[in-house]
C-alpha cells in the first residue's frame, strides 16, 4: 500500500491529511517532494495529520526530521496531530517528541502558528502514566480521555 496525500487549507496552514505507511520506498519521495513543493512555494507552515498512516519506519522518521529542519529554516514549522499510541511510542523511544510539535487535534495544531493564541499540546507526560492502561486509547484527540 502506498502513502496517500489529501491537502487543504486552514486558516492559511497547510494540512496534509496522510494516509498509509510513511516508509521506505513511493510513500515517503511522495511526501518528500510534496513538503519540498510547498516550501519551494513559500508555504512553511504545515500540519501532518497522522490520523490514518499506519505505520512509519526509519525512513519516513529520517523524512520528517529532514521537513521539519527545513521548514524551520525558513522561518515555519512542521505540527503532527492525531498520532495514535504506536507512532507516539516510536517519537519517545527516538527521543524525537521533543523535537516536533504534538497535538491531540487539527484546531490547536493550526492556532500554534499563531502567536498570542491559547493551543493544548499532546500530553507526554499523561501517555507515560497511562500507556500500559489498556482503556486509554490514545490517538485522534481521545488522551484527555485518560
Amino acid at each position: 500500500m502506498s502513502l496517500e496525500i489529501e491537502q487543504r487549507e486552514s486558516e492559511g496552514i497547510v494540512i496534509l491529511d496522510l494516509k498509509g505507511p510513511i516508509t521506505s520506498g513511493q510513500g515517503d519521495l511522495e511526501l518528500r517532494d510534496r513538503l519540498l513543493s510547498l516550501h519551494q512555494s513559500g508555504k512553511v507552515n504545515i500540519v501532518l495529520n497522522l490520523d490514518a498512516v499506519s505505520d512509519i519506519d526509519s525512513t519516513g522518521l529520517g523524512l520528517l526530521v529532514f521537513g521539519l529542519a527545513r521548514l524551520r529554516k525558513a522561518g515555519g514549522g512542521l505540527a503532527l496531530v492525531n498520532l495514535n499510541r504506536s507512532h507516539v511510542e516510536l517519537f519517545l523511544l527516538t527521543r524525537l517528541a521533543i523535537a516536533f510539535e504534538l497535538f491531540d487535534n487539527e484546531q490547536d495544531a493550526v492556532s500554534s502558528f499563531f502567536p498570542g493564541r491559547t493551543v493544548k499540546r499532546f500530553d507526554l507526560l499523561n501517555f507515560m502514566r497511562h500507556r500500559d492502561d489498556p482503556n486509554c486509547n490514545y490517538g485522534a484527540g481521545s488522551a484527555q480521555a485518560c
